[in-house]
């Protein structure tokens, strides 16, 4: 009977971010922190062996930022290092660089009066030269290099969300659709509001004024105005453009709200017709009703089951 195989260790994929002080590093450590890395920053260079070789149980994607400021920070000795972490059946490893023109470099420190690490007194340009040439080395052998001299800082996050995003899923969107009340003051986080008062309302009309955009007969009502579907076929359009284009920004949640004047019909009737639409699109809202009571909700969760 032969002897069960050896289980290989998990690979997990380690980053190396280093660049141009100003040239991008913090934002990308903080969008690799968004799509899931542990990331660490300023980490001792020599002490990174001892890291990826220590008992960790987690094996989750790690990236590790360093710059000139950073202790040990020598770049041949750094090479060597990843030469060795390279060639570990353990580790995937990735080396991006982050650089920008130097007038940029010296607008963006003039800009946020911060001090240059290497300037020590002397003028920004001077201190910029001065790390460009003791970078040079990793700049030459970085894996990836991005050059932030023209981007924007939504521009560097979807540039890093493009290279390092999971390939099995995309920028994780949650996305919440609620009704609510004029009368009772608007959501105060809301991304996008629309105000559905332009329809009839089933208030005044007495058989239909206890009920709520839950029940049938009041969405016969709403959608029998005339304003109604070319109104609703609009704003789901215009939602359809736009959720797509705010995952792409890297916006995590996106609240829309539906309001009427008590939040009871014709809120509630927009806001679950719109998630249905949106669920057909590929899209997993959360439906909220704020100035729903009690007995309401709990009818709305049995009708659910």
């Amino acid at each position: 009977m032969s002897e069960p195989a050896a289980s290989l260790p998990a690979t997990r994929p380690l980053l190396l971010v280093t660049g141009l002080a100003g040239a991008g590093k913090s934002t990308t450590l903080a969008v690799l922190e968004d799509l899931g890395w542990e990331t660490i920053d300023n980490f001792p260079v020599r002490m990174l062996k001892r890291l990826v070789s220590g008992p960790d149980d987690a094996r989750g994607p790690l990236a590790i930022g360093f710059d000139s400021r950073t202790r040990g920070f020598v770049p041949a000795d750094i090479i060597a290092l990843v030469k060795d972490l390279a060639a570990r059946p353990d580790i995937a490893l990735s080396f991006l660089f982050l650089d920008c023109a130097g007038g940029e470099l010296e607008r963006r420190f003039n800009e946020t009066r911060r001090r240059h690490p290497m300037a020590d007194g002397r003028p920004v340009m001077e201190g910029i030269a001065a790390e460009r040439e003791l970078l040079e080395p990793l700049r030459r052998w970085a894996e990836v290099m991005i050059d932030t001299t023209a981007m924007t800082s939504n521009d560097l996050q979807g540039k890093i969300r493009e290279l390092f995003a999971p390939a099995t899923s995309g920028t994780p969107l949650t996305l919440t659709l609620s009704s609510f009340g004029f009368a009772r003051g608007m959501p105060p986080l809301a991304d996008l509001v629309f105000d559905m008062r332009f329809l009839d309302n089933p208030h005044w009309v007495p058989h239909l004024r206890h009920q709520t955009g839950q029940d049938a007969a009041v969405g016969e009502h709403i959608t029998r105005d005339p304003a109604f579907a070319d109104a609703f076929a609009r704003i789901r359009d215009l939602l359809l453009l736009l959720l797509p284009r705010y995952a792409a920004q890297g916006k995590p949640y996106v609240h829309v709200a539906f309001g009427c004047t008590g939040g009871r019909h014709r809120s509630v009737f927009a806001a679950e017709q719109m998630a249905q639409a949106l669920r057909s699109a590929g899209f997993s809202p959360t439906v909220r009703h704020r100035n729903l009571g009690s007995r309401a909700a709990d009818a709305i969760e049995r009708d659910r089951r």
